[in-house]
């Protein structure tokens, strides 16, 4: 597009500063009834969330994932594991597994020694787990579980 508009302003280098002055001339001729193109429309599309923390992404991941009735969540949680809001770290973090006492949930830095890492990744078994991979229903993705994996690398931080 820049291009048609290079013949018309011949003292226009050509190159970056050329193409950021072809597209103000452009613009110009625009106002003044010239050639123009169809204008941007829409609100400029949102980046990733960066503010929330790595816990805060990790208790989501597991909020809309794992905790709910049945499952993973209030007193009559499944292996005793509740991982709803406020419950994840004290339930994870340096606690041992029900399935494999001699591996922690979360071991804090070492995600492949952490047996929650094991169960969402579908390798319990390999470790004398017991159970499919988890969540049941569904794996996380690929994503999600990097997520989880970082926090886990980063020392599992409640916060």
């Amino acid at each position: 597009m820049i291009e048609k508009f290079l013949p018309r302003f011949p003292g226009v280098l050509r190159g970056t500063y050329g193409a950021i002055a072809a597209l103000a001339a452009a613009s110009a001729l625009a106002s003044c009834g010239g050639e123009t193109s169809p204008p941007l429309t829409g609100p400029p599309t949102p980046g990733p969330d960066t503010s929330l923390t790595a816990f805060e992404a990790v208790q989501g991941i597991f909020t809309r994932s794992c905790a709910f009735a049945g499952c993973h969540s209030g007193p009559a949680s499944k292996e005793g594991l509740d991982l709803s809001a406020g419950a994840l770290h004290e339930n994870t973090v340096r606690v041992p597994s029900v399935q494999v006492p001699s591996l922690h949930r979360v071991h804090p830095s070492r995600p492949d020694s952490s047996y929650l890492m094991l169960k969402l990744e579908g390798m319990a078994g390999a470790v004398g787990g017991i159970g499919t991979q988890m969540p049941l229903g569904g794996q996380l993705t690929p994503a999600r579980i990097d997520s989880v994996r970082a926090w886990i690398l980063s020392g599992a931080p409640n916060r």
